[in-house]
């Protein structure tokens, strides 16, 4: 009896591992599909947005928490459906692309009939939750699907060079969104968080594009370095960046050390983008420039938040 009933628990061992691996690999892809990191990038100027809302109209964080999940959960769940179906939609290139070879949609593990299922259920389901908050902040949130979606993945991305312009408008109404569920968004304050996402994510996604430059044209995907060449991208990431200088200023409220912090993140910025036009490595540069935009925005939103934070002890 004993002998006949170890393979009957080895089976069940490699049963329960095969069934571990197959979960693991199933948030696995999941996350790949929500393109987690971007999404995450996303919801910090949304938090941020509804947070300096409080601040400025002297509002309670507590009294408004609901409000607060229902936003995060709302924008996040729309913003997920976005990435989601833009895997769907970009399959072909997708399989052209080495950093991109991975993706379920690629691979075959999850069909593209259930990714797609899967973008337009997040979508629903986000905005649902978002018309509990404001119909203001839903407008804002649809603006920024409808032009990640139709404007930039279907239309513009593999198309013309300016499809870095139109798909930074998708990014820039995220502090709009958390704004707007507690105060309308035509203040100074959103209006500037905005306008420095949209401009920000110019040399980040030029970056991008010349790190990945000989797979973004073997996909035949229209990104500035592919179209123009590295010249002119260094040209315009100088040139965007020296945009950011003046906007702190715009945000005098928020502190002396606010300002001081976002005024020397924006001129170490700008004498690296200078440094590109005397760099031999390409590259390396537009590595170094990706992983100081990413470091930027995350400190620049995480300084405001902390320097309001007095106001809710």
């Amino acid at each position: 009896m004993m002998v006949d009933e170890i393979p009957s628990l080895q089976n069940e061992g490699d049963l329960a591992s095969i069934n571990e691996q197959k979960s693991k690999s199933l948030i696995t892809d999941i996350k790949t599909l929500l393109k987690l990191p971007v999404l995450m990038a996303n919801v910090l100027p949304v938090f941020t947005g509804f947070w300096l809302a409080l601040y400025y109209t002297n509002t309670s964080f507590i009294a408004n928490i609901g409000l607060f999940f229902l936003v995060l959960l709302g924008s996040t769940f729309v913003m997920g459906g976005a990435l989601v179906i833009n895997n769907w939609y970009d399959v072909d290139i997708d399989r052209i692309m080495e950093r991109t070879k991975k993706r379920p949609t690629v691979t075959g593990s999850m069909s593209l009939q259930l990714v797609l299922t899967m973008g337009i259920s997040l979508t629903i389901v986000g905005f649902v939750l978002l018309f509990f908050t404001s119909i203001e902040a839903s407008i804002y949130a649809f603006i920024g699907w409808f032009t990640y979606v139709f404007l930039y993945t279907m239309w513009a991305k593999r198309r013309y060079a300016f499809n870095t312009v139109i798909g930074s408008v998708s990014g820039a109404v995220t502090p709009l969104i958390g704004w707007a569920v507690i105060d309308s968004a035509f203040h100074i304050v959103p209006i500037i968080l905005a306008v420095i996402i949209f401009i920000w994510q110019m040399p980040h996604t030029f970056a991008i594009a010349m790190r990945k430059y000989e797979e973004y044209r073997a996909a035949k995907v229209a990104m500035l370095p592919v179209v123009r060449g590295f010249r002119v991208t260094k040209w315009q990431s100088f040139l965007y960046v020296a945009c950011l200088i003046p906007l702190p200023f715009f945000l005098t409220s928020l502190g002396m050390v606010f300002i001081i912090v976002a005024t020397v993140l924006n001129v170490l910025w700008l004498v690296m983008s200078v440094y590109g036009f005397f760099t031999k490595d390409d590259k390396l540069w537009a590595k170094n420039m990706f992983i100081y935009s990413v470091g930027y925005l995350t400190l620049l939103f995480v300084t405001m938040v902390i320097g309001t934070l007095p106001s809710f002890s």
